[in-house]
């Protein structure tokens, strides 16, 4: 058991490369997260996606909403398991009212941006971004475009 924990340390579960590309991301904290034991079990298997998750306010409180965690056949059979439901993210007060006053600007959100495991326990990354416009979703295009190219010459040579 004490191996298995050595092995998970700071190693990264899920990222949401999405993210990047549609919004410029700010600051970013680490949050824990309320979770079921399948939860824990699926995510240690992999079965995770942040692509279409979204984070939102209510109640002073910090949730994650559509964060997928497939959940494994061998589970949890005496209990039905919903695989988007709302999750419950753990920050100290003093962050939540940071975030909650950069959400009353006009234009910022919260995004998920990695999940990963930090000990025994699974963070998630969340980031305070501003949305993109179409012009620099192409000049982002258009930088790793040139990266690629110059990687390519690299290699060549």
């Amino acid at each position: 058991m004490a191996k298995d924990t050595k092995d998970q340390k700071n190693k990264t579960i899920a990222l949401n490369r999405k993210a990047k590309f549609e919004f410029h991301l700010e600051d970013k904290l680490e949050a824990g997260m309320v979770l079921e034991g399948w939860e824990v079990k699926s995510i240690k298997a992999g079965r995770v996606q942040l692509a279409e998750s979204h984070v939102i306010v209510k109640n002073s409180e910090i949730f994650l909403l559509n964060c997928h965690i497939t959940p494994l056949d061998t589970a949890s059979t005496h209990k039905e398991n919903d695989p988007t439901r709302t999750r419950k993210l753990l920050l100290h007060q003093k962050e939540i009212k940071k975030l909650i006053g950069y959400i009353d600007q006009k234009g910022y959100t919260i995004v998920p941006t990695a999940m990963y495991w930090k000990g025994c326990k699974v963070k998630l990354e969340i980031a305070i971004a501003k949305g993109k416009k179409l012009h620099d979703k192409r000049a982002s295009l258009k930088e790793k475009d040139m990266k690629k190219q110059q990687l390519k010459k690299i290699k060549l040579n």
